[in-house]
């Protein structure tokens, strides 16, 4: 598991193996939750599952295009992070947290 900020700005990424493909989870803030679902196959554009009322995959795609392009192999990355009425600062710390998950895979 990797981590990035901290208190309810905190997120974390973990990574399992399927075969050669690749799965992340991404969670934290304030409560984890399973938003959006992003999954992304060398040469092809990513397939984006956004939850209603969710803007997660916002934060997935990039990572999930990054691992893909590394690996060169399939990644489904899933997750969530939610912060109680979150404004637009705090939206933008997460997603700066969550950029600098996608430089550590």
């Amino acid at each position: 598991m990797i981590t990035s900020g901290e208190g309810k700005y905190k997120v974390w990424l973990t990574e399992t193996t399927v075969g050669e493909d690749r799965v992340y989870h991404l969670g934290g803030g304030e409560r984890s939750h399973i938003g959006g679902i992003v999954i992304c196959e060398p040469g092809k554009n990513a397939q984006v599952i956004r939850l209603e009322h969710h803007y997660d995959d916002i934060i997935l795609q990039p990572l999930a295009e990054a691992a893909c392009k590394k690996y060169k192999t399939t990644v489904v990355a899933v997750g969530g992070v939610h912060i109680d009425n979150a404004s637009k600062e705090e939206i933008n710390q997460i997603i700066q947290n969550c950029k600098e998950l996608t430089t550590c895979i």
